[in-house]
């Protein structure tokens, strides 16, 4: 019992990220028609934010210590980080040491100018173009920024430590009255799963009540009717980019503490999420957030022990063979709009 609650833990903590990426990715195909290679550069991108403020809340400056001496006698001189200077040590110290979840706020604005100038600068210019051409463009551009990234922050990965207060692991078993069992996870990561749900489901409440995105799905029904009735679709569609790359950057934020921001992480997780898409339905938003769980929780059962002591290395591949029996007896996905890749 212990071991399947915690797979299905771990399956919540990996469907989480696949399911945020893969819903920024079905809200560009769905409103733009856009088959964006470059969305795991953007959840790369969110991840090097966290490191990016935790980088300048830590900028310090040397000061003399009289209190401490070296083994001369003489005063050290100490590193003090200029929070402290502005806004005393103690709420300083808290300063750094919640600046993953502030770096939500950095990345937010960061992420609208990152996702506007992708979508004016180059996207616009592939939305006729065949579906081959868009992968080939977005691909180059997901390089491009892979290595922007690795030129200035090096290629290892950065550790990015979760607030203090969260480093700790809760024990689930005492929780559900499992005397019997020690099911231990930390905390950090359930933080991560709450975190998920309740960006999918502002997606999802902000597309259904809201005037913006019932105009946004009117158009990803019928783009030339929202047109003809004096509405510029095509601004509120550049606008949903930038929502989409926000949805991916504030992930690749909340992700850093569980997995060291590296270059080549977008790209490790832009294969699983188009996976997702493709499982989950091209073009339908419930579809991919329940795929990614749905992938993430088999993913997860394939990495137990006594399964690849049957068959090494099914976790590699398990997603694969799933997405291909999917397509095989539902070629539109999961919960894909009747007629989509059924031709």
């Amino acid at each position: 019992m212990d071991a399947i609650i915690l797979q299905i833990l771990n399956g919540l903590d990996k469907g989480s990220a696949y399911a945020l990426i893969a819903l920024g990715l079905t809200l560009i195909f769905g409103t733009l028609g856009v088959v964006n290679f470059a969305h795991g550069a953007l959840f790369m991108i969110g991840a090097f934010c966290a490191v990016t403020l935790q980088r300048i809340l830590s900028l310090s400056h040397e000061v003399v210590d009289e209190t401490r001496t070296d083994f001369l006698g003489n005063p050290m001189k100490v590193d003090v980080p200029y929070v402290y200077d502005w806004f005393g040590e103690a709420a300083g110290q808290a300063i750094i040491n919640w600046s993953v979840p502030l770096a939500i706020l950095f990345s937010i604005p960061v992420m609208i100018l990152v996702g506007i100038s992708m979508e004016r600068g180059l996207i616009k210019h592939f939305y006729k173009r065949p579906h081959a051409d868009q992968i080939l463009v977005t691909f180059g551009l997901a390089i491009v920024l892979q290595e922007i990234v690795k030129a200035f922050y090096g290629a290892n990965p950065i550790p990015t430590p979760a607030p203090a207060a969260f480093t700790g692991s809760f024990d689930f078993g005492v929780l559900l009255g499992f005397d019997p069992f020690t099911i231990i996870y930390p905390y950090w990561r359930l933080i991560y799963f709450v975190f998920a749900m309740v960006i999918i489901a502002g997606v999802f409440a902000f597309l259904q009540f809201t005037t913006f995105g019932m105009v946004v799905r009117a158009g990803m029904a019928d783009r030339e009717t929202v047109g003809l009735l004096g509405i510029n679709i095509d601004k509120r569609f550049t606008l949903m980019f930038a929502i989409a790359a926000c949805v991916a950057g504030v992930a690749g934020v909340m992700y850093a503490p569980i997995v060291a921001p590296n270059y080549h992480m977008g790209m490790d997780f832009l294969v699983l999420s188009f996976v997702v898409v493709v499982v989950g339905g091209m073009g339908s938003l419930p579809g991919a957030v329940l795929a990614g769980f749905l992938l993430g929780i088999l993913q997860s059962f394939a990495s137990m022990t006594a399964v690849l002591d049957v068959l090494p290395g099914i976790n590699q591949i398990i997603i694969y063979l799933a997405a291909i029996i999917v397509l095989l007896t539902r070629p539109r996905g999961l919960m894909g709009r009747k007629g989509v890749m059924e031709e």
